[in-house]
């Protein structure tokens, strides 16, 4: 099985990954807004990955893994297993570069993400998120073709990728005249949280930066309190099908177990209110696992009065039911 992990990944890493995807990933906004600047008693600055390609920050980190395939091995295509948005980023990427992809996705994921992965022109071979061990499926489809396992988070090129996030939010700040105290992001295995504090350390010293994640599924929270990797005890069992990786990726824990301040937790009817919100205050379609750090400022988690925040809105793939679930509370 090829796989392209195996270094540590340093800032220089997430820059040269930002040249990779340019003209190729969105560079999304960062947003200000009154009624959450209101609501929250602070300055809050969103950036709005759900607007992003592929619907989700995923696209950034897969293309640039997608991209440091050598040639040779493009033909033997992608193989990766994901609940939705790494799926269509890699899909979407591989497209872009001609390569074949396989993605293992859970039976219950959002019939959109499902669909869309499949419009992209992956093959998707599901499993029982339940009983079923996704990696042992995506090793045998490997295996069959020696192709290239592209782990959603575990990888130092998509932990690269998503580090660009970070920078373009330090970047976007210091052009808006802004000093971040605190960045949220929703947090699942820690690719993108990795790359975020990564970049934030180098560009935004000063600010803190935060994991947010569902409650029962605070794997990051508990391993970053108890400085060793720890796991949740269950595969399913909330709104947030985005954030429900098992346990924190070994190279994203080994950044944020240095860089990582408190993390944070969020209920699923927090989360719905902070859907519902966005549609209606901020005009943004937002999944529940996209709108996990903007359901923390809202519901505060975080003492944020008078301070400048920045927060990370990840994904827009949500399902018409579950929008209409949250808008009709």
């Amino acid at each position: 099985m090829q796989n392209l992990s195996g270094k540590a990944v340093t800032f220089e890493d997430v820059e040269q990954a930002a040249g990779r995807i340019r003209g190729y990933a969105v560079r999304t906004p960062l947003l200000q807004h009154p009624a959450l600047d209101e609501r929250a008693g602070a300055k809050v600055l969103v950036k709005p990955e759900s607007l992003q390609r592929s619907g989700s920050f995923k696209f950034r980190g897969a293309f640039n893994c997608l991209n440091l395939i050598p040639e040779e091995e493009r033909t033997k295509g992608v193989v990766a297993c994901s609940s939705g948005n790494h799926a269509q980023g890699v899909a979407a990427s591989a497209r872009i570069l001609g390569i074949s992809a396989t993605i293992v996705m859970p039976a219950d994921a959002p019939r959109v993400k499902l669909d869309r992965t499949r419009d992209f022109g992956a093959k998707v071979v599901t499993y029982d998120r339940a009983h079923e061990d996704r990696d042992r499926i995506a090793a045998e489809i490997c295996a069959e073709n020696d192709a290239t396992f592209v782990h959603p988070f575990n990888d130092p090129a998509v932990i690269s990728g998503q580090g660009t996030v970070g920078l373009e939010f330090a970047q976007q700040a210091d052009e808006l005249g802004q000093k971040l105290d605190d960045v949220l992001a929703c947090t699942g295995g820690g690719g993108l949280s990795s790359g975020i504090a990564l970049a934030l350390a180098l560009k935004s010293p000063s600010t803190r930066f935060h994991t947010v994640e569902p409650e029962l599924f605070d794997d990051y929270k508990r391993s970053l309190e108890a400085g060793v990797l720890l796991s949740n005890a269950a595969r399913s069992g909330s709104i947030c099908d985005a954030l429900l990786s098992e346990t924190p990726g070994e190279i994203g824990f080994s950044i944020l177990s240095q860089l990582a301040s408190e993390g944070l937790t969020v209920s699923d009817e927090e989360v719905l209110e902070a859907v519902a919100f966005a549609f209606r205050e901020l005009k943004l379609v937002v999944e529940p696992g996209g709108a996990a750090a903007l359901a923390a400022v809202l519901s505060g988690k975080l003492p944020v009065e008078g301070k400048t925040i920045g927060l990370v809105i990840t994904g827009g793939n949500i399902d018409p039911d579950m929008l209409s679930r949250a808008l009709s509370r």
